[in-house]
């Protein structure tokens, strides 16, 4: 098991600190380009994503480490920041990275 990497086999750790975490905040500005390159959006399209910053983070040790982001970001038209879920897989050894999903979060359920 990687240092550093604490937990059982298979299963999510969440990431402490994630503003200060320079690694996990590049990995959601690197999730919000391809995504708007997935939609083949311009950068300065109304429409298209600008990164805030990733509010939550956790980690799954697959063939890589696959990373679970809650990532807020706005569009350029000025509506209010969102926030998305974002699952990407990195495989450092053949410096790789896929984008697997990436969709706006569930609101959270009602507790009532």
């Amino acid at each position: 098991m990687a240092a550093g990497i604490r937990g059982k086999v298979g299963g999510r750790t969440q990431v402490k600190n994630v503003e200060q975490n320079q690694e996990i905040q590049e990995l959601g500005r690197y999730c919000v380009r391809e995504y708007n390159h997935q939609l083949q959006l311009k950068p300065n399209a109304s429409t298209a994503l600008v990164f805030s910053q990733v509010v939550a983070a956790e980690t799954q040790v697959v063939s890589g480490i696959k990373y679970y982001l809650k990532i807020s970001a706005v569009t350029r038209d000025g509506a209010p920041a969102r926030t998305f879920d974002a699952v990407v897989v990195v495989k450092p050894w053949v410096h790789s990275k896929e984008l697997l999903n990436f969709a706006p979060s569930s609101p959270p359920k009602s507790t009532k």
